[in-house]
Formats: structure tokens, C-alpha cells, sequence
């Protein structure tokens, strides 16, 4: 059985997509990039604030499922450019204290809208 999560302080869906669903115990986010979800523009300008505005979008999600940071277990990032990998860490160590999500960060040929950086995360109801 799956729950669907959705919330109106994060971007809604650009297609035929739930924010996240929940399945068993279990809660796996869509990827997001840096959309304000009160306006639905794509916040642009430098790559940390791109990112702050993608992680803000993935912790409306989790508090609308019930969780927080210390609950995601995997991180997925997709990045334009390696590039701006040192700076988009720097924005991302920001969310999490400690007992960090396993994590992967690829360069791709392209993202959704022409953004920079898009990251999804897995997370687990304790």
C-alpha cells in the first residue's frame, strides 16, 4: 500500500508525479529543484542559493510525511556541472549533523527547466 505526501510549501509537480509517497516505512521524495513554491519561480542566480532553495523544498516534503533530515537515509544529486560540487556540499552538510544518508552526485547533460542542481532523497519512518 502506498501513501501519497504532498504539500502546498513545496513546488507541486511539473508532470504526472507525487511529490513523494510513502510506501511501508519507507518514503521516497521526486527530485526537486529550486522552485519558490509560493510564487512557482525558478529561483536562479548563484548555484548556494539554488541549493538552499531545493533543500528547503525537500524539508517541506519531510515535515509533511512526519520526518526530518535525521530520517533520510539516501541522497541523489544531480548536478549541470561538477563544477559547483564544492559549493552545493557546502549548502547540503548545512541540513544534516550526523549519521549522514549514503549519497551519489552525478554531472548530467541536463535537468528539468535548465537548472543547475536537482536532488532527491529516500527516507525511513523510524
Amino acid at each position: 500500500m502506498k501513501t501519497i505526501i504532498n504539500t502546498t510549501n513545496a513546488p507541486a509537480p511539473i508532470g504526472p508525479y507525487s511529490q513523494a509517497v510513502a510506501a511501508g516505512n519507507l518514503v521516497f521524495l521526486s527530485g526537486q529543484i529550486a522552485l519558490n513554491p509560493a510564487t512557482g519561480e525558478l529561483i536562479t542566480g548563484d548555484i548556494k542559493t539554488e541549493t538552499r532553495q531545493v533543500m528547503d523544498n525537500i524539508k517541506a516534503i519531510l515535515k509533511e510525511a512526519g520526518l526530518d533530515f535525521n530520517n533520510v537515509v539516501k541522497t541523489s544529486i544531480f548536478l549541470m556541472d561538477m563544477q559547483n560540487f564544492a559549493q552545493v556540499n557546502e549548502i547540503y552538510g548545512t541540513y544534516f549533523t550526523d549519521n549522514f544518508p549514503a549519497r551519489e552526485t552525478v554531472q548530467v547533460a541536463g535537468l528539468p527547466k535548465g537548472v543547475n542542481v536537482e536532488i532527491t532523497v529516500t527516507a525511513v519512518k523510524s
